[in-house]
């Protein structure tokens, strides 16, 4: 008897085959692991019920905000996310790629477990071309937080999601897709944009000195 699989998601027939079984799990609110341009991510629909199940599955604690992953500028503006000038400046140098936003608005559309300490709500564009198709054949951001429980490295393949979390797999609660091993990366670097300069409140991939080419004030280092 074989126990649960990943999908494969690696070829762009892969991709494709995945894409329609995968947005109906979405829909049903359940949580996808899937690959990214850093690690191997946990997300869903965004919204209140989707959200709970990912935290019950994640067990994150209350407080640490999960971020959103887009393929369009579109899917902000349809949040009621709004773009500062030094967040649209950031973007528009490197957005699809590792830079989370940190932005304001969303009141009314986005929950509040997704919303930071600062008050605003993290933002990727990915730059992996499976998912931003997925997401973009799907019409809507998804969720994403590190494929890990607290405490432990974030998964870099697929078959750790599955050796750790084949319970909720097999409950068909977690469907993972399998991107391949993927590379050992920095994570994404995390800029608040809510306030009257941008700050860096997480180092990651991009140095605050490129960051600084398109918003000189910014504030701190990466």
């Amino acid at each position: 008897m074989t126990g649960p699989r990943a999908i494969p998601f690696w070829s762009p027939a892969e991709i494709e085959a995945a894409v329609s079984d995968t947005i109906v799990h979405l829909e049903n609110r359940g949580v996808l692991g899937y690959p990214t341009e850093t690690v191997y991510g946990f997300g869903g629909a965004v919204d209140h019920d989707a959200v709970d199940v990912l935290v019950k599955l994640k067990g994150r604690p209350a407080g640490k905000p999960f971020l959103i992953l887009i393929s369009s500028s579109d899917m902000v503006t349809r949040l009621d996310l709004r773009f500062t000038g030094d967040a649209a400046r950031l973007a528009a140098r490197h957005w699809p790629g590792p830079l989370t936003l940190v932005l304001p608005g969303g009141e009314r559309r986005v929950p509040d477990r997704l919303r930071g300490p600062e008050g605003g709500v993290a933002v990727r564009w990915t730059s992996h071309q499976g998912m931003a198709h997925l997401i973009q054949r799907y019409g809507r951001p998804v969720t994403s937080t590190s494929a890990n429980r607290p405490g432990s490295p974030a998964a870099v393949a697929a078959s750790e999601i599955v050796a750790q979390w084949g319970d909720a797999m097999a409950r068909g609660t977690l469907r993972v897709l399998d991107g391949g091993r993927l590379s050992s990366s920095p994570p994404s670097t995390v800029v608040d944009c809510t306030g009257t300069r941008p700050r860096v409140i997480r180092p990651g991939a991009i140095a605050a000195a490129t960051l600084r080419e398109s918003v000189p004030d910014l504030i701190g280092d990466a």
